[in-house]
């Protein structure tokens, strides 16, 4: 009997376990890599949550799956791993959400009314849907005896009229509630309690919310990391001078709530509780962890950790997940495959994206890998530890970067149409190539100038290896291209068909 535990913990940068050396403490996700296998050079492959998350359910890069803004509805054509798995017969568990908007061509016609067609990802039950708002935790906490505010979200907020760019006490102000009511024990209780009922295989998709903001933690969570030690930032002097590398990030510089905060001190403390809610994400992991060891269930159990895309975090003057830098981008990838015995404790340092994570899984359960997949299985590198002959050598990622819901306002300030705002990225271990769709490129030297200040497109000394990374790009767009056409050719032709119902 194989059980899946997939999980996702939303907007965690690649470096923040304590394994790699990070501060921020993370003993269980320490102990399921040493048990496992650490991927170091994982990448999202867009961002925001929701074209990233489609990348990651379907296998398919966003020039295929063509989500690319939150709420832009996923075409039906495109199968997932949630409807393949039911071909094993699991019936995959959702405690979460997936951030999914599904094609309106699905919908009934009296359905013609909604103004968001956001939901489950096909194929996925779910059990306890929770995301931004809190439903369900803000329900079960009215059953604990608590007034539920009105909007519910300001559970989160609601302390002493203390929001979370308060600069008060030495440590950011802790959430209202004890961090044996919140949200991510919540969740874990509930997924421990769905797992106990459950007589037979299981499917697990465990979407956390945290650490995404709002940044507000329980005690003691909320002063493990002292804001006064959090100002080692990755940026130029001054929002100026970073803007200066690129009319794109001058003008996300200058957009609201993007731009990090002028005062340091607020920054830090923002930082402050984002590393704190990683520590209670970790801790309450373990318990979910100890009970799967107890219950006989641990080694038959394929777990996997990651996370939907990474933050700024003040670094480059940004707040958020956005642009090309590395760190709206490399995530953590943990994964324990309980029949991996000889590869325990090993750090791949390949890379591995999003888009593998559903061939891994299908792959572990002996399915068939879709021909949709841009991604590969990881599973031989789990069972051998080596790396496959023709394995990627860069990483690539994408961003469409129309803002409809502020009224097209970056797209004019950039001298843009809708259609010509899009980046892709081709990121090596020496070299980093950023190619928009008009606008000038960038070309960064990793090597020399690993926090991504220098653009050397203009360089007389480097336009050979920029001509040849632009060639790379286009080589891999042609390619990828050519696989998603041959795809749907498929599909509409009745070759290849995508599992009918919708569950």
């Amino acid at each position: 009997m194989k059980n899946i535990l997939f999980i996702t913990a939303d907007q965690w940068r690649a470096e923040c376990l304590s394994s790699l050396g990070h501060q921020v403490q993370t003993p269980n996700l320490d102990a399921l890599a040493a048990d496992g296998m650490l991927f170091k050079q994982h990448f999202a492959n867009a961002v925001p949550c929701g074209p990233s998350r489609a990348s990651l359910h379907t296998g398919m890069y966003l020039q295929n799956h063509r989500s690319g803004t939150n709420g832009t509805p996923l075409d039906a054509r495109h199968t997932n791993w949630a409807l393949e798995a039911r071909k094993k017969g699991y019936d995959p568990a959702l405690f979460g959400y997936t951030d999914t908007a599904n094609d309106p061509r699905e919908f009934a016609a009296d359905h013609e009314y909604l103004q968001s067609y956001e939901g489950p990802l096909p194929g996925i039950t779910p059990i306890l849907m929770m995301g931004t708002f809190p439903d369900a935790w803000a329900a079960w906490l009215g059953d604990q005896g608590f007034d539920v505010p009105d909007p519910n979200w300001k559970f989160y907020t609601d302390k002493a009229d203390v929001a979370e760019y308060e600069d008060g006490g030495p440590v950011p102000a802790p959430l209202a509630i004890p961090k044996e009511l919140h949200d991510t024990h919540f969740m874990i209780d509930r997924t421990m309690e769905y797992i106990d009922q459950k007589d037979g295989q299981w499917c697990v998709h465990l979407s956390l919310l945290r650490p995404h903001p709002p940044w507000v933690a329980p005690e003691p969570y909320n002063g493990m990391y002292p804001p006064e030690t959090l100002k080692d930032f990755v940026r130029q002097p001054d929002m100026a001078t970073e803007g200066a590398q690129h009319p794109l990030l001058e003008a996300y510089l200058n957009k609201p709530r993007v731009g990090a905060p002028l005062d340091d001190n607020k920054t830090a403390r923002l930082k402050a509780s984002y590393f704190g809610l990683m520590t209670e994400v970790d801790h309450n992991l373990g318990r979910l962890f100890d009970y799967l060891k107890k219950s006989g269930q641990w080694d038959n159990t394929l777990i996997i950790f990651t996370s939907d895309h990474g933050e700024q975090i003040g670094d480059h003057w940004l707040i958020g997940k956005m642009g090309y830098f590395d760190a709206s981008y490399h995530i953590p990838l943990i994964i324990r495959d309980p029949d991996a015995t000889n590869t325990r404790g090993l750090q791949i340092e390949a890379f591995t994206e999003n888009v593998d994570i559903m061939p891994t899984m299908l792959d572990w359960l002996d399915l068939d890998i879709p021909h949709q997949c841009d991604g590969k299985s990881l599973n031989s590198i789990l069972r051998t530890g080596r790396i496959p002959d023709y394995w990627r050598d860069a990483a690539h990622w994408e961003l469409d970067f129309r803002d409809v819901e502020a009224g097209e306002t970056l797209e004019q300030s950039l001298g843009l149409t809708q259609h010509q705002c899009s980046l892709n990225v081709l990121r090596d271990d020496r070299y980093k190539y950023v190619h928009f769709t008009n606008l000038p490129p960038l070309f960064f030297d990793l090597q020399q100038d690993p926090n991504e200040f220098v653009n050397q497109a203009n360089n007389p000394d480097y336009l050979p290896l920029v001509l040849e990374y632009a060639q790379k790009m286009l080589s891999w767009r042609m390619n990828h291209d050519e696989q998603t056409l041959t795809h749907l050719a498929l599909t509409d032709n009745g070759v290849v068909s995508r599992p009918a119902p919708r569950y």
